[in-house]
């Protein structure tokens, strides 16, 4: 499309949507949210930023391939259950690990491997929808 109006909003609301996904991404452990919410919303920008800028542009925004990502993410979330057989506990048990204030944990690493996973697949047939 060739609107002003509709480019210049999508600039912003792309920006605005990714730093959302990113909020949902990082609280979905403890509230609502997580990797699945997070990666609908970033679908949601990807497919806004393809309507207003064609097919192309919206490849060469994402640069990775689809497939690859949603195997990172596959390969993410079945990696995250890994460090609790490592302490002898059941798969996908939880393990948190603290530096100074900040705690991580593995149910960050699984919510991103989701993330990966979902953004993979919605990116793939939102390129195959909108390339033919």
């Amino acid at each position: 499309m060739e609107s002003v109006i509709l480019k210049t909003a999508t600039r912003l609301m792309v920006g605005l949507m990714l730093v959302f996904a990113v909020y949902l991404l990082l609280r979905g452990h403890h509230e609502p949210g997580g990797g699945f919410s997070a990666a609908l919303v970033t679908g949601t920008a990807f497919a806004l930023f393809g309507i207003t800028e064609g097919p192309k542009r919206l490849r060469q925004a994402i640069r990775i391939r689809p497939e690859i990502i949603s195997a990172t993410g596959l390969a993410l979330g079945a990696g995250s259950g890994l460090p609790a057989l490592v302490m002898g506990k059941p798969y996908l048990t939880g393990a948190w690990w603290s530096f100074n204030s900040l705690v991580l944990g593995t149910p960050l690493i699984f919510d991103i491997g989701v993330f990966l996973a979902v953004l993979g697949a919605i990116l793939a047939v939102l390129l195959t929808l909108e390339e033919n």
